[in-house]
């Protein structure tokens, strides 16, 4: 089988367990081939942690659960040295957190406060983790798919901008359609009965490699290149588009980071479909998972009640194809 074919049976594989979130799967396998974190955001038992466990458990992997509480120590996601005792030799031997790991879900990151959950910082964006004065790599292939309780809910800390924008993707999960939500029954009433469908093994982890360099050989046009840095700097000079409201919602715009992550995540789109060429559509499908969580709106659009998705909306309107 084809590095594709195999992606596209991982992605049967989960949907067959995750029913009525199509785009979150979508989304989430994405996030896989372009090489980035996802952050996954919903209400508690919309199946955001089963969606990433199914992912887990059909790809070759090491998947690591950290489970995010008040009383979550840096130390406890990263490892820590550790003092031997005089019969071992007396000396310090670092002990790996679960972030070493290659899938690594950060359940529920918001509900661990600031000191916590800057303990993924280095490890997101360098691929390492540095303790004791010594850095250690992370494997090859590392993911970080965080879910996160709408911060309105009680016992929830905000995430740091600096944190948001190190996720690839921003991915809100809704509730499913009254005829999914009676598949979803029948589905837990099998599997509490022991019906589980036979399993056909695990998709290499190599596959994920190989689709990923596949992913990188996707052409993107000099237009679409243009498109969007376009779209990225109407988020960041917004009183440019006269007649519109961009200016009146957005207070700071995506960061060269928002660029990147349109790139990377069209490119994988068009893969995912099965084209070798990255159109604006790929673009435009993209942009709310990749901007919604790099954008700061006024404080008069958050009193107005206007939502990032409404923002991103106008933004694309107001911003021509090239």
């Amino acid at each position: 089988m084809s590095s594709r074919d195999q992606i596209l049976d991982l992605k049967k594989r989960i949907s067959a367990s995750v029913i009525g979130q199509e785009a979150v799967v979508d989304q989430l396998l994405i996030a896989l081939l372009a090489n980035g974190h996802l952050l996954m955001e919903g209400l508690p038992g919309l199946a955001k942690t089963r969606t990433i466990k199914t992912l887990a458990k059909n790809l070759e992997s090491q998947f690591s659960r950290i489970q995010f509480t008040p009383d979550l120590l840096p130390s406890d996601i990263t490892g820590t040295e550790m003092y031997t005792g005089e019969g071992a030799g007396g000396k310090f031997v670092f002990q790996p957190g679960p972030v070493f790991g290659n899938l690594i879900l950060a359940d529920e990151i918001n509900r661990a406060p600031a000191k916590a959950q800057a303990a993924l910082l280095e490890a997101m964006e360098e691929r390492q983790v540095t303790v004791a004065g010594t850095t250690h790599p992370l494997p090859e292939l590392f993911l970080v798919l965080a879910t996160q309780n709408p911060i309105e809910q009680e016992g929830t800390y905000p995430l740091p901008e600096a944190q948001m924008d190190r996720f690839l993707l921003h991915v809100f999960v809704g509730y499913s359609s009254d005829e999914d939500e009676r598949k979803i029954l029948r589905l837990v009433r099998g599997e509490d009965a022991g019906q589980s469908p036979a399993s056909n093994g695990q998709v290499a982890a190599q596959s994920v490699l190989d689709a990923r360099k596949e992913v990188l050989s996707v052409q993107i046009s000099e237009a679409v290149e243009k498109y969007i840095v376009a779209l990225i700097a109407a988020t960041r000079r917004p009183a440019d588009f006269k007649g519109s409201k961009l200016s009146e919602w957005i207070r700071v715009g995506a960061s060269p980071r928002g660029t990147l992550a349109l790139d990377r995540a069209a490119r994988a789109k068009a893969w995912l479909d099965g084209r070798d060429t990255a159109t604006p559509e790929d673009v435009q499908k993209m942009t709310h998972a990749c901007l919604r969580h790099r954008l700061i709106l006024t404080y008069e659009a958050e009193a107005e009640g206007t939502t990032k998705d409404t923002v991103l909306d106008e933004l694309l309107k107001q911003v021509a194809v090239i």
